[in-house]
């Protein structure tokens, strides 16, 4: 996605500074405008630095911040300049151009301006896919950021946020909260696909007198697909990879009754995955109706409600034809040992057949949403992700 395609497009403007003239009048004259305005303080870091010339070429265009050079970008003709990011806070810049005119002359102008200080700063506390989940995800993966403050600045950050793939695949953030905004692609991301998500948050402003501390990137890589769809009234999981089924799991899924013991029906993805889990009653406490405390083995998380496709050598009996469970998918131990080392984290697991559907904000049930209510909560709309460079 190529965010901040806006703030790095060559659509500059002349601005509104003085122009500065060379030549005779029997020449044509050359100008040159700087924004921001010479003499600027406390400006806003979304300002872009913009040098133009309305007659002529710029020879030069030299940008300090704190004595350190800015980077840029010129026109295919050279009659404009733009900064290629956002101006830091707190900060004094300096803006030196030079452009020739038709007749071979020269002229030169300065403007100097500050920005505003930041009060406070904000970062990534959390960002998915790590080394945690594994860098070779499934084709189902989002990737999730959690700050570290509430960010109230969102096209300021979102438009900041920029995600290439080898394969380009259209896409769109989705802010849940003001600290949480997730990626994924309007379908799932083409097998072995090569990604890269950059941040480039540094200077970029959250909220008033908030702004980002530094910039990020991840590289990560989808590998095959694997789609794996449990249907509770057939009581078997089919497992297809690259579109070709290569295991149907007899499986026994929630027995229902109550509605917090049906398997949440819909596109669930694999969270995490772990030999040994305890599992306890979320619903009831020692002593109380109800409770228990299990160690199961072999285990993928697919939800935050407690389920998990794990090994359940108690109700091998029932798998294929019968739904004992509280809510997790039943297999055989060696059904499950399988499932556990094939598994890619973000491979989709689709349940099918209950009355319980998954909420879009329970785990990582992102494809839940349809696109189009997806994309009311991006400030950006969808865009095709940018090349991998």
């Amino acid at each position: 996605m190529r965010a901040g395609a806006g703030a790095l497009a060559l659509l500059m403007a002349t601005g509104c500074s003085a122009a500065v003239e060379d030549g005779s009048s029997s020449t044509p004259k050359t100008a040159i405008s700087i924004t921001p305005l010479n003499g600027g303080q406390g400006l806003s870091t979304e300002t872009p630095i913009m040098v133009g010339t309305t007659v002529g070429t710029l020879k030069n265009v030299t940008v300090r911040a704190g004595g350190q050079p800015v980077a840029g970008v010129y026109s295919a003709d050279r009659t404009q300049w733009r900064s290629e990011r956002p101006m830091a806070p707190g900060l004094s810049y300096s803006v030196t151009a030079v452009a020739a005119g038709p007749d071979g002359g020269t002229v030169e102008k300065t403007n100097t301006f500050s920005t505003a200080k930041a009060t406070t700063s904000f970062g990534i506390d959390t960002l998915l896919p790590n080394k945690d989940t594994g860098l070779t995800v499934g084709v189902g993966m989002p990737i999730m950021i959690t700050f570290d403050k509430p960010v109230k600045d969102r096209v300021s950050v979102e438009r900041n946020l920029s995600v290439q793939a080898s394969n380009p695949v259209e896409g769109a953030w989705h802010w849940f909260d003001d600290k949480n905004v997730v990626f994924r692609p309007k379908n799932y991301w083409p097998p072995h696909t090569k990604v890269r998500f950059v941040a480039n948050l540094k200077g970029v402003k959250g909220a008033d007198g908030m702004y980002g501390k530094q910039d990020y990137t991840r590289d990560f890589t989808i590998g095959r697909s694997q789609i794996s769809v449990a249907n509770t009234q057939t009581h078997h999981m089919k497992i297809d990879r690259d579109g070709t089924q290569i295991k149907n799991f007899p499986i026994s899924a929630g027995m229902g009754g109550v509605m917090r013991h049906y398997t949440t029906s819909g596109i669930h993805l694999a969270m995490s995955r772990e030999d040994v889990t305890v599992m306890t009653s979320p619903d009831a406490g020692p002593g109380q109706s109800g409770y228990y405390q299990t160690t199961v083995y072999d285990t993928v998380r697919i939800s935050n409600s407690g389920e998990y496709v794990h090994g359940a050598p108690w109700s091998v009996g029932d798998q294929g034809n019968s739904n004992v469970s509280h809510g997790c998918i039943n297999v055989s131990p060696s059904n499950a040992k399988w499932f556990k080392e094939n598994t890619l984290i973000g491979d989709p697991v689709i349940v099918e057949g209950t009355p319980r559907k998954l909420e879009a904000t329970n785990g990582w049930g992102h494809w839940q949403e349809s696109w189009k209510d997806w994309l009311k909560w991006s400030r950006l709309r969808a865009d095709m992700t940018g090349p991998l460079t």
